[in-house]
């Protein structure tokens, strides 16, 4: 159940990246870009940013999808999970630790084994640049975005003022 869960995740984050995608490329092939006014090229850059972000968090999800498949995967030699054998799992198990759960992490993204002495790790499955660059281009999308935001304001007052001038 948690698989299909997530893989609805999966699908949600694909599309997500999809539309962003092409919102961002239309934004910036409407006008150009190098005639683009300030605010139009920042919310196609933060669109852009974001489709990034969606894509980052959909793989990230496949690869945690793939790790939850082969965790519940019963039958023979499924007991610890073949998830949570990671390097330096014998040499845990030797000491007398178990693996007894597995849960998923969602921020950040990556698959937990936990293990009977209270503890838990990080099994790997998910690359350690990833959730680093997922944070990068989903705090750049928001950025370019409040950014084109205050441009739009900033002109809006100033055209305000002019107008305001004129009647007087």
């Amino acid at each position: 159940m948690v698989a299909l869960l997530n893989l609805l995740f999966v699908l949600v984050a694909a599309v997500v990246a999809f539309a962003l995608a092409g919102y961002g490329f239309g934004r910036l092939a409407e006008s150009g870009v190098r005639r683009a006014e300030l605010p139009v090229l920042l919310r196609g850059l933060g669109a852009l940013a974001g489709a990034v972000a969606a894509a980052l968090c959909a793989w990230g999800l496949f690869i945690v999808v793939g790790a939850v498949v082969t965790a519940q995967d019963g039958g023979t030699d499924s007991a610890p999970p073949q998830s949570c054998r990671t390097a330096g799992w014998w040499e845990r198990h030797q000491r007398g630790v178990e693996i007894v759960d597995y849960s998923v992490s969602y921020l950040p993204l990556g698959f937990v084994c936990e293990t009977s002495d209270g503890g838990s790790y990080d099994n790997g499955d998910v690359p350690g640049y990833l959730n680093p660059a997922l944070l990068g281009f989903a705090l750049a999308g928001v950025g370019c975005v409040v950014s084109a935001g205050y441009v739009s304001e900033m002109r809006g007052r100033r055209q305000h003022r002019e107008r305001a001038g004129e009647a007087q």
